[in-house]
């Protein structure tokens, strides 16, 4: 797991760094375990659709300064080999080159197993074939760094690079906390992550609506680092509309945009 201060690498993995912070829970707490086979996933709340979010960081060492970036994320339903899923494409823009990544992943649309994963950041590709019972390296992906990779799940898991269409899709209430067997491709083990709901709130949005939202709180700490991540979901339409994350002191905020904001890939391709 890296931990070296370079901007666009923190943003970048700044999820895979909370994977390796997470404390150990005995799921004989009171939780509810979302598990593939309890289909506790409401895939009917994620609506197909562009979703895009302003992501920008806060270093204190340099309090005056913010790095920003624009996230795309395109979720559609397809037929593929004969059955209904759920295909996500995203495009991450930043200041330079290096930000730039881009991630394409395939769910079923029934209960949002992984199929398949592929993501390129600075010209490296990494893509994935995935089942419930394992996970490797596709050999069909001309230069895939990650070809040789291979690893057996204990238990069928979710793709963590969809936490955001995973929330949303969460039967979110007072009082819940979920335990959600999450997975990073290429990243250590999977691992059940502690998400709970703290209370509710409401947020006022760009055409001045009040929007009742849930609030989603995960905590970790890792060489005593504390670090934490809140959610904003709405609690009618279960719509993911707002991040703050914490990490040794660094800042994270990620705030959906309208649906008037310009769609770069229009004018510069795919």
């Amino acid at each position: 797991m890296k931990t070296h201060i370079s901007i666009p690498a923190i943003i970048v993995s700044l999820l895979t760094l909370f994977l390796s912070a997470q404390p150990k829970y005995t799921l004989a707490q009171q939780v509810d375990t979302v598990r593939l086979k309890d289909n506790r996933l409401n895939t009917a709340m994620l609506t197909p659709g562009m979703r895009q979010y302003m992501v920008c960081f806060q270093n204190p060492k340099s309090p005056k300064v913010m790095r920003f970036w624009l996230w795309l994320r395109d979720t559609k339903m397809e037929t593929q080999n004969g059955q209904k899923v759920l295909v996500t494409s995203q495009h991450w823009y930043g200041g330079d080159t290096t930000s730039y990544r881009t991630v394409y992943s395939v769910n079923k649309a029934s209960d949002f197993s992984p199929i398949y994963h592929s993501e390129t950041v600075n010209g490296k590709n990494k893509s994935f074939n995935w089942g419930n019972t394992k996970i490797t390296g596709a050999d069909t992906v001309a230069v895939n760094t990650a070809k040789t990779f291979s690893l057996d799940f204990a238990a069928p898991c979710y793709n963590w690079n969809l936490d955001i269409e995973t929330f949303e899709m969460l039967p979110l209430a007072a009082g819940k906390t979920f335990a959600i067997n999450f997975y990073d491709a290429g990243f250590g083990k999977p691992e059940y992550i502690i998400y709970k709901v703290t209370g509710s709130e409401v947020l006022t949005t760009y055409d001045n609506q009040k929007v009742d939202c849930w609030i989603l709180f995960n905590e970790s700490d890792n060489a005593g680092r504390h670090a934490t991540q809140t959610f904003w979901i709405s609690k009618k339409n279960h719509e993911f509309l707002k991040e703050e994350d914490n990490f040794a002191g660094m800042y994270r905020y990620k705030v959906k945009m309208p649906t008037a904001t310009a769609n770069p890939l229009l004018r510069f391709g795919k």
